[in-house]
């Protein structure tokens, strides 16, 4: 039994490796594509809007939908409709239309997410979970480094075109061995006599009981919350990381080119340490120590004065996400209700992207008038304040009963 365990991770965390490379080569080339099409910085900046844009146009509804159909069959259409859509993107001239495009697909990936979340959780059972997350997260971290070096490979040998293809033919594929595995579900489809039609009624009711299972369950929603406030206050510092490596740092594009290189340094080497040490590591000690760790990498790439010290905070906080995504997973799968997981990460997810937009809306205007710098290192002290209260409620003794069953 154990070994056919064994074999369901392995398929599953391929399937997520060849989606995530996919998707670091679809990452860069359509910003180069659109960048090529409309010579602007700014069109290229827009794109990050898109994916918080596409969360609030799906997460509140989706999850009343996710809760209630079979989640591998789910997981398998929406992978082979977004291979379908990538492909039709190169032969798009419009820049309306790419974006209207690209906007349907980040849809489909927001419906995607807490979907695989909700399959994965049913299919490894607890004691697997955090060790799971780990090799999750080293695959994670091999897709940082080999997506963008095959990119530069198809640049080099063709055009961003080619990279768009190979992606499609990476999700498709992604999909395909999603087909092999097993089903979690006790039916196959929508309970009987219910419609996969959900109506407004239906998602007033499901928003309702979101909304009473937030008040009861006190501690783990401060958690997400907690957490998920780190997230976007590194989505607002990512935002301007160019700029602040360029007018700041007053780094070369060389110069840039081999910090980030440094960040995929950081991030394989923490997954490895992670994976190592995986056993002796509790959940809340990857959750809160994580998050500190974290928030103490991006002080110190704000403060820095040169490539050396960013070099640094790059590979600190980029060596710590691996533990704190491990640590926030795994809580995340132990303590939330499976059978409305689907419906409290949308409806969360859709609160999160609504703070995404307005925190990067908020830090461009900030550094536009104040300072670039005054911005990224105002937002990482933001960031190591969240994260000390969740260090201390993740480590409290009096909540080990939120741990000891991961």
């Amino acid at each position: 039994m154990k070994k056919v365990t064994s074999k369901k991770h392995i398929v599953l965390l391929t399937s997520i490796g060849l989606s995530n490379v996919g998707g670091w080569i679809y990452h860069i080339a359509l910003n180069l594509i659109i960048l090529d099409m409309t010579k602007s910085v700014l069109a290229v900046t827009a794109l990050y809007i898109l994916k918080p844009l596409a969360t609030l146009l799906t997460n509140g509804w989706c999850g009343s939908w996710i809760d209630r159909v079979n989640k591998r069959r789910l997981m398998i259409g929406l992978a082979l409709f977004q291979s379908l859509v990538t492909a039709i993107l190169p032969s798009l001239t419009s820049i309306v239309f790419m974006y209207c495009t690209v906007l349907v697909i980040n849809m489909s990936s927001s419906i995607y997410h807490p979907t695989s979340m909700v399959y994965i959780t049913k299919l490894i059972v607890h004691g697997e979970r955090k060790k799971f997350n780990s090799f999750r997260s080293l695959v994670d971290s091999g897709a940082f480094i080999i997506g963008p070096a095959i990119a530069g490979f198809l640049f080099i040998i063709g055009t961003p075109t080619y990279a768009i293809y190979i992606n499609s033919v990476a999700v498709a594929s992604s999909a395909l061995l999603m087909i092999i595995m097993p089903n979690v579900e006790k039916s196959d489809g929508m309970p009987k006599g219910e419609s996969l039609n959900v109506s407004i009624q239906v998602m007033k009711e499901d928003w309702k009981i979101v909304l009473n299972y937030a008040r009861k369950a006190g501690y783990i929603v401060s958690i997400y919350f907690l957490y998920s406030a780190i997230t976007v206050m590194t989505w607002g510092v990512d935002s301007l990381e160019a700029a602040f490596s360029k007018e700041v740092l007053h780094l070369t594009n060389s110069s840039y080119g081999y910090l980030v290189s440094i960040s995929g340094v950081g991030i394989l080497v923490g997954a490895i340490v992670n994976t190592v040490m995986i056993r002796k590591l509790t959940t809340s000690w990857l959750l809160g120590g994580g998050a500190v760790v974290l928030s103490l990498g991006y002080i110190v790439y704000a403060l820095s004065g040169g490539f050396e010290m960013a070099s640094f905070g790059f590979f600190l906080l980029s060596f710590a996400l691996a533990f704190a995504n491990t640590g926030f997973d795994t809580f995340y799968q132990s303590n939330v209700p499976v059978e409305m997981m689907g419906r409290i990460g949308s409806l969360f997810g859709f609160i999160e992207a609504f703070i995404v937009i307005i925190i990067m809306l908020l830090f461009g205007l900030l550094a536009e008038v104040i300072s670039i710098q005054f911005v990224v290192a105002g937002g990482s002290f933001v960031m190591l304040i969240i994260s000390l209260p969740l260090f201390i409620m993740s480590v409290s003794p009096s909540k080990g009963e939120y741990y000891s069953n991961t």
